[in-house]
């Protein structure tokens, strides 16, 4: 029963609030589509934390993308063991790019007092699903691997089940607890995506190119005397 709310009903849950939230938050406040850069308050720590960050997790989506849309061609490409080996440690190394990066950010955002000021709940939450979501992967890639394999015959199949609205977890259900956190963890930062300045990489970059400029003031309420 607790499996069915997971992965069955929780991940339409999910879907309907990102994509409701979402279209309404751009129809609404256009302009809160902003990754609210820090950049100028710390231009080098930026640097060294961001970037590691999106390279990283750009090639582990681009693994967890292709392993769903061409789960067959990539069993295909996996049957020779160097091939299999070496996009292992593509995947392994992105993650682990990920993590230092999605770490550094969080100490430079805690240490820095004018970053820490501009920082609020919901980027914290975001941190915490991330770290979760990032060390989880990791953690799951050594413990369990061949990752790209198992998700090629294991949650592929469950994921387009999804799609089809006849969700089986026939394929999901032996899978090991921490895979499944894994999974839950996904959903949850999904739902959560649209109620923070995560939502930038949806119009990134083109809007940039041809909106109105786009002034940002932090203001702070004045406390009482």
């Amino acid at each position: 029963m607790f499996d069915d709310l997971l992965f069955s009903v929780l991940p339409y849950v999910v879907m309907f609030t990102f994509f409701l939230v979402t279209i309404q938050r751009y129809r609404q406040k256009s302009f809160s589509y902003s990754s609210l850069s820090s950049q100028f308050l710390s231009n080098e720590r930026h640097f060294w934390s961001l970037v590691p960050f999106h390279y990283g997790i750009l090639l582990v989506l681009a693994g967890h993308i292709v392993a769903f849309l061409f789960p067959r061609e990539l069993l295909a490409f996996n049957s020779k063991p160097v091939r299999l080996y070496i996009l292992e440690v593509a995947a392994l190394t992105g993650g682990l790019m990920t993590l230092i990066g999605l770490t550094a950010a969080a100490w430079r955002r805690w240490t820095t007092p004018q970053i820490r000021t501009v920082t609020n709940v919901s980027d914290w939450i975001v941190y915490a699903l991330l770290f979760f979501q990032v060390g989880g992967g990791v953690m799951v890639a050594v413990a369990h691997p061949w990752g790209s394999s198992w998700f090629a015959t294991s949650i592929s199949p469950y994921l387009w089940s999804l799609v089809s609205l006849s969700p089986d977890m026939a394929t999901i259900a032996p899978l090991p607890w921490s895979v499944k956190l894994h999974i839950v963890n996904a959903y949850l930062l999904i739902g959560f995506f649209p109620f923070t300045r995560l939502v930038h990489v949806l119009v990134v970059p083109n809007p940039y190119l041809w909106r109105r400029p786009q002034i940002v003031r932090w203001a702070r309420r004045r406390r009482a005397a």
